[in-house]
Protein backbone atom coordinates (compact mmCIF):
# COMPACT_ATOMS: atom_id res chain seq x y z
CA UNK A 1 0.00 0.00 0.00
CA UNK A 2 1.81 3.27 -1.26
CA UNK A 3 0.40 6.96 -1.25
CA UNK A 4 1.56 8.43 -4.63
CA UNK A 5 2.82 12.01 -4.94
CA UNK A 6 3.98 12.89 -1.49
CA UNK A 7 6.35 15.42 -1.50
CA UNK A 8 9.81 15.39 -0.93
CA UNK A 9 11.87 17.45 1.93
CA UNK A 10 12.41 20.79 0.47
CA UNK A 11 14.29 21.90 3.41
CA UNK A 12 16.72 19.84 5.62
CA UNK A 13 15.13 19.97 8.83
CA UNK A 14 14.63 17.37 11.60
CA UNK A 15 11.33 18.46 13.18
CA UNK A 16 8.89 20.30 11.11
CA UNK A 17 9.27 20.00 7.14
CA UNK A 18 7.53 16.43 7.39
CA UNK A 19 4.07 18.52 8.93
CA UNK A 20 4.22 20.19 5.56
CA UNK A 21 5.17 17.03 3.58
CA UNK A 22 1.85 15.24 5.03
CA UNK A 23 -0.12 18.37 5.13
CA UNK A 24 0.80 19.29 1.23
CA UNK A 25 -1.00 16.02 0.34
CA UNK A 26 -3.57 17.13 2.22
CA UNK A 27 -4.04 20.31 0.03
CA UNK A 28 -2.38 22.42 2.47
CA UNK A 29 -0.39 24.98 0.22
CA UNK A 30 2.26 26.42 3.18
CA UNK A 31 5.39 26.95 1.85
CA UNK A 32 8.23 25.04 3.26
CA UNK A 33 9.94 28.79 3.82
CA UNK A 34 6.61 29.48 6.20
CA UNK A 35 6.89 26.51 8.07
CA UNK A 36 10.30 27.42 8.83
CA UNK A 37 9.32 30.54 10.04
CA UNK A 38 6.71 29.64 12.27
CA UNK A 39 8.03 26.59 13.80
CA UNK A 40 10.91 28.89 15.03
CA UNK A 41 13.31 26.58 13.04
CA UNK A 42 14.44 29.39 10.27
CA UNK A 43 15.97 31.58 13.18
CA UNK A 44 17.62 29.14 15.16
CA UNK A 45 21.69 27.75 15.95
CA UNK A 46 22.55 25.92 18.90
CA UNK A 47 25.71 23.47 20.05
CA UNK A 48 27.53 22.78 17.93
CA UNK A 49 27.02 19.11 18.52
CA UNK A 50 25.34 16.24 16.43
CA UNK A 51 22.11 16.87 18.59
CA UNK A 52 21.60 20.81 18.33
CA UNK A 53 18.90 20.82 15.45
CA UNK A 54 16.72 18.70 16.96
CA UNK A 55 17.33 19.26 20.58
CA UNK A 56 17.06 22.81 20.76
CA UNK A 57 13.41 24.54 19.11
CA UNK A 58 11.07 26.99 19.69
CA UNK A 59 8.53 24.61 19.71
CA UNK A 60 7.47 20.96 19.45
CA UNK A 61 6.69 19.09 16.33
CA UNK A 62 3.76 18.29 18.03
CA UNK A 63 3.00 21.51 18.93
CA UNK A 64 3.10 22.70 15.02
CA UNK A 65 0.17 20.36 14.52
CA UNK A 66 -1.79 22.04 16.92
CA UNK A 67 -0.91 25.67 15.89
CA UNK A 68 -1.78 24.79 12.50
CA UNK A 69 -5.22 23.69 13.85
CA UNK A 70 -5.13 20.17 13.32
CA UNK A 71 -6.47 16.96 15.63
CA UNK A 72 -2.85 15.52 16.98
CA UNK A 73 -2.32 11.86 18.35
CA UNK A 74 1.38 11.60 19.64
CA UNK A 75 2.13 7.89 20.23
CA UNK A 76 5.57 7.61 22.29
CA UNK A 77 8.04 4.33 22.29
CA UNK A 78 9.91 5.46 25.68
CA UNK A 79 8.61 6.23 28.84
CA UNK A 80 7.99 4.55 31.95
CA UNK A 81 5.97 1.26 31.84
CA UNK A 82 6.39 1.24 28.21
CA UNK A 83 7.41 -2.37 26.68
CA UNK A 84 8.73 -1.13 23.38
CA UNK A 85 9.21 -4.67 21.91
CA UNK A 86 5.52 -4.60 21.98
CA UNK A 87 4.60 -1.08 21.90
CA UNK A 88 6.00 -0.62 18.31
CA UNK A 89 3.96 -3.09 16.40
CA UNK A 90 0.74 -1.47 18.41
CA UNK A 91 2.68 2.24 17.00
CA UNK A 92 3.08 0.30 13.42
CA UNK A 93 -0.14 -0.75 13.08
CA UNK A 94 -1.28 2.81 13.59
CA UNK A 95 0.66 3.91 10.93
CA UNK A 96 -0.19 1.68 8.47
CA UNK A 97 -4.11 2.10 9.02
CA UNK A 98 -3.29 5.68 8.72
CA UNK A 99 -2.01 5.21 5.25
CA UNK A 100 -4.88 2.91 4.24
CA UNK A 101 -6.72 5.98 5.24
CA UNK A 102 -4.99 7.78 2.70
CA UNK A 103 -3.20 10.33 5.10
CA UNK A 104 1.24 9.82 5.56
CA UNK A 105 2.37 9.33 9.48
CA UNK A 106 5.38 11.11 11.13
CA UNK A 107 7.65 8.53 12.61
CA UNK A 108 11.03 9.22 14.47
CA UNK A 109 14.00 7.69 13.01
CA UNK A 110 11.77 5.71 9.95
CA UNK A 111 14.44 6.54 6.94
CA UNK A 112 17.07 9.15 8.79
CA UNK A 113 18.88 9.24 11.93
CA UNK A 114 17.03 10.60 14.63
CA UNK A 115 15.11 12.90 12.90
CA UNK A 116 11.29 12.89 12.35
CA UNK A 117 10.50 11.33 9.20
CA UNK A 118 7.38 10.99 6.70
CA UNK A 119 5.53 7.42 6.36
CA UNK A 120 3.98 7.23 2.98
CA UNK A 121 3.64 3.79 2.32
CA UNK A 122 4.62 -0.35 3.12
CA UNK A 123 5.27 -3.95 2.21
CA UNK A 124 4.33 -6.18 4.56
CA UNK A 125 5.85 -8.96 2.63
CA UNK A 126 9.37 -7.25 2.81
CA UNK A 127 8.52 -5.86 5.88
CA UNK A 128 9.33 -2.17 4.85
CA UNK A 129 8.06 1.57 5.55
CA UNK A 130 8.63 3.67 2.29
CA UNK A 131 8.73 7.11 2.65
CA UNK A 132 10.42 10.97 3.06
CA UNK A 133 13.20 12.29 5.03
CA UNK A 134 15.44 15.19 5.29
CA UNK A 135 18.22 13.30 3.20
CA UNK A 136 15.99 10.00 2.38
CA UNK A 137 14.02 9.81 -0.75
CA UNK A 138 14.23 12.77 -2.32
CA UNK A 139 13.99 10.60 -5.86
CA UNK A 140 12.26 7.68 -5.67
CA UNK A 141 10.73 6.67 -1.82
CA UNK A 142 13.34 5.60 0.49
CA UNK A 143 12.58 2.32 2.32
CA UNK A 144 13.70 0.78 5.53
CA UNK A 145 12.78 -1.61 8.16
CA UNK A 146 9.54 -1.21 9.71
CA UNK A 147 10.88 -1.74 12.96
CA UNK A 148 14.27 0.48 12.53
CA UNK A 149 11.99 3.05 14.77
CA UNK A 150 13.08 1.47 17.88
CA UNK A 151 16.78 1.27 16.29
CA UNK A 152 18.01 4.94 18.08
CA UNK A 153 18.17 4.45 21.63
CA UNK A 154 22.00 4.02 21.69
CA UNK A 155 21.52 7.82 20.69
CA UNK A 156 18.17 8.81 21.58
CA UNK A 157 15.07 7.75 22.97
CA UNK A 158 12.82 5.99 20.31
CA UNK A 159 10.14 9.10 20.25
CA UNK A 160 7.40 7.45 18.00
CA UNK A 161 4.54 8.27 16.13
CA UNK A 162 2.93 11.59 15.43
CA UNK A 163 -0.18 11.33 13.59
CA UNK A 164 -2.34 14.37 11.90
CA UNK A 165 -6.37 14.26 12.13
CA UNK A 166 -9.10 16.40 11.21
CA UNK A 167 -8.10 20.59 10.53
CA UNK A 168 -10.54 21.45 13.46
CA UNK A 169 -9.22 24.56 15.14
CA UNK A 170 -8.23 28.08 13.53
CA UNK A 171 -4.81 29.06 12.51
CA UNK A 172 -3.69 32.32 13.99
CA UNK A 173 -1.20 33.52 11.34
CA UNK A 174 -0.65 37.20 12.62
CA UNK A 175 -0.23 35.81 16.22
CA UNK A 176 2.10 32.98 14.96
CA UNK A 177 4.18 35.46 12.80
CA UNK A 178 4.87 37.65 15.44
CA UNK A 179 5.37 34.95 17.95
CA UNK A 180 7.49 33.61 16.08
CA UNK A 181 9.94 37.12 15.64
CA UNK A 182 10.00 37.43 18.98
CA UNK A 183 11.14 34.35 19.60
CA UNK A 184 14.14 34.64 17.12
CA UNK A 185 15.19 37.62 18.66
CA UNK A 186 14.92 36.39 22.02
CA UNK A 187 16.79 33.29 20.88
CA UNK A 188 19.99 35.41 18.75
CA UNK A 189 20.73 37.00 22.45
CA UNK A 190 19.84 34.14 24.68
CA UNK A 191 22.69 34.16 27.24
CA UNK A 192 21.77 30.22 28.64
CA UNK A 193 24.75 28.55 29.67
CA UNK A 194 27.12 31.73 29.37
CA UNK A 195 27.74 31.58 33.00
CA UNK A 196 29.39 27.55 32.47
CA UNK A 197 31.80 28.45 30.52
CA UNK A 198 35.18 28.42 30.93
CA UNK A 199 34.36 25.18 33.40
CA UNK A 200 35.13 21.16 33.06
CA UNK A 201 31.97 20.52 31.18
CA UNK A 202 31.15 21.46 27.22
CA UNK A 203 27.70 23.24 27.48
CA UNK A 204 25.48 24.05 24.67
CA UNK A 205 24.77 27.70 23.77
CA UNK A 206 22.29 29.41 21.77
CA UNK A 207 22.64 32.02 18.82
CA UNK A 208 25.02 34.67 18.71
CA UNK A 209 27.34 33.38 21.83
CA UNK A 210 26.88 29.31 19.69
CA UNK A 211 28.07 31.53 16.91
CA UNK A 212 31.34 33.06 18.74
CA UNK A 213 32.36 29.99 20.13
CA UNK A 214 32.10 28.04 16.60
CA UNK A 215 34.30 30.70 15.08
CA UNK A 216 36.49 30.53 18.29
CA UNK A 217 37.35 26.64 17.43
CA UNK A 218 38.13 26.77 13.72
CA UNK A 219 40.37 29.83 15.40
CA UNK A 220 42.14 27.50 17.73
CA UNK A 221 45.52 26.52 17.55
CA UNK A 222 46.79 23.90 17.27
CA UNK A 223 43.91 23.16 14.70
CA UNK A 224 40.63 21.14 15.62
CA UNK A 225 39.45 18.19 13.49
CA UNK A 226 35.78 18.47 12.23
CA UNK A 227 33.59 16.36 13.47
CA UNK A 228 30.07 15.13 13.35
CA UNK A 229 28.30 18.27 14.46
CA UNK A 230 29.97 20.67 12.46
CA UNK A 231 28.98 18.80 9.22
CA UNK A 232 25.03 18.33 10.82
CA UNK A 233 25.19 21.89 11.59
CA UNK A 234 26.06 23.47 8.63
CA UNK A 235 23.59 21.04 6.85
CA UNK A 236 20.51 21.81 8.73
CA UNK A 237 21.56 25.83 9.61
CA UNK A 238 22.47 26.54 5.46
CA UNK A 239 19.21 25.03 4.48
CA UNK A 240 16.96 26.53 7.37
CA UNK A 241 18.51 30.16 7.47
CA UNK A 242 17.89 29.99 3.93
CA UNK A 243 14.37 29.67 4.73
CA UNK A 244 14.42 32.59 6.89
CA UNK A 245 15.65 34.70 4.27
CA UNK A 246 12.20 33.59 2.22
CA UNK A 247 9.78 33.65 4.95
CA UNK A 248 10.13 37.04 6.05
CA UNK A 249 9.69 38.38 2.44
CA UNK A 250 6.66 36.29 2.65
CA UNK A 251 5.55 38.58 5.48
CA UNK A 252 5.82 41.89 3.45
CA UNK A 253 2.94 42.55 2.26
CA UNK A 254 1.21 41.38 5.07
CA UNK A 255 3.16 44.08 7.08
CA UNK A 256 3.75 47.29 4.70
CA UNK A 257 4.56 49.47 7.81
CA UNK A 258 7.85 47.09 8.04
CA UNK A 259 8.37 46.01 4.89
CA UNK A 260 12.06 47.69 4.71
CA UNK A 261 13.17 46.28 7.81
CA UNK A 262 11.84 42.83 6.68
CA UNK A 263 13.61 43.43 3.23
CA UNK A 264 16.85 43.78 4.15
CA UNK A 265 16.23 41.16 7.04
CA UNK A 266 15.75 38.74 4.09
CA UNK A 267 19.09 39.89 2.42
CA UNK A 268 21.05 39.20 5.25
CA UNK A 269 19.84 35.89 6.42
CA UNK A 270 20.02 35.05 2.50
CA UNK A 271 24.08 35.96 3.01
CA UNK A 272 24.32 33.80 6.21
CA UNK A 273 23.21 31.40 4.89
CA UNK A 274 25.08 31.93 1.53
CA UNK A 275 28.74 31.76 4.37
CA UNK A 276 27.28 28.49 5.42
CA UNK A 277 27.10 26.57 2.30
CA UNK A 278 30.46 27.68 1.12
CA UNK A 279 31.94 26.51 4.83
CA UNK A 280 30.24 23.22 4.52
CA UNK A 281 31.75 22.69 0.54
CA UNK A 282 35.34 23.75 1.62
CA UNK A 283 35.32 21.31 4.93
CA UNK A 284 33.45 19.01 3.86
CA UNK A 285 33.86 18.00 -0.20
CA UNK A 286 31.89 15.39 -1.54
CA UNK A 287 29.91 15.43 2.35
CA UNK A 288 32.61 13.38 3.67
CA UNK A 289 34.52 14.24 7.10
CA UNK A 290 37.97 14.96 7.04
CA UNK A 291 40.71 12.58 8.37
CA UNK A 292 43.01 15.41 9.65
CA UNK A 293 42.83 18.68 10.50
CA UNK A 294 43.63 21.30 7.66
CA UNK A 295 44.44 24.64 9.34
CA UNK A 296 44.38 26.22 6.09
CA UNK A 297 40.81 25.38 5.65
CA UNK A 298 40.04 25.86 9.35
CA UNK A 299 40.98 29.48 9.04
CA UNK A 300 39.06 29.75 5.55
CA UNK A 301 35.59 28.50 7.41
CA UNK A 302 36.38 30.47 10.47
CA UNK A 303 35.99 33.80 8.16
CA UNK A 304 33.23 32.36 6.45
CA UNK A 305 31.48 31.62 10.02
CA UNK A 306 32.25 35.58 11.00
CA UNK A 307 30.85 36.48 7.76
CA UNK A 308 28.17 34.66 8.74
CA UNK A 309 27.51 35.50 12.48
CA UNK A 310 27.42 39.25 10.95
CA UNK A 311 24.87 39.18 8.95
CA UNK A 312 22.67 36.69 11.25
CA UNK A 313 23.30 39.68 13.79
CA UNK A 314 22.22 42.16 11.36
CA UNK A 315 19.03 39.97 10.25
CA UNK A 316 18.18 40.06 14.05
CA UNK A 317 18.77 43.81 14.41
CA UNK A 318 16.10 44.47 11.26
CA UNK A 319 13.22 42.43 12.99
CA UNK A 320 14.08 44.31 15.97
CA UNK A 321 13.05 47.21 13.67
CA UNK A 322 10.56 45.31 11.94
CA UNK A 323 8.85 44.69 15.31
CA UNK A 324 8.91 47.99 16.54
CA UNK A 325 7.44 49.10 13.73
CA UNK A 326 4.72 47.20 14.09
CA UNK A 327 4.03 47.67 17.50
CA UNK A 328 3.55 51.32 17.08
CA UNK A 329 1.40 50.39 14.30
CA UNK A 330 -0.81 48.66 16.96
CA UNK A 331 -1.33 51.01 19.62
Amino acid sequence: MVLDGVDRYRVMDPLFECVRVVLSYRGETYSPAYIQGISGAAFRIAGICPCAPTCSFAMETQDLVKLLGYEMEYLPLHGENIDRETRVHEVLARVKDEIRAGRAAILWHAFTTCEWDVVCGFDDEQRQFLGRGSYAGWEEYATADQTRTITCTAICPALGAVLIGDKTGEFYAREAELAALREAVRHAHSRWNQDRLGGDKWVMLDGLLCYDRWISDFRADPPRLPNMGDRYCFGVYRSTHRAASEFVLELVPRYPEAAEHLKQAAEHFASEADALHEGAELLFPGWQLPEKADPEKNAGVAELLSQARENYARGIDEIEGALQVIGRQCH
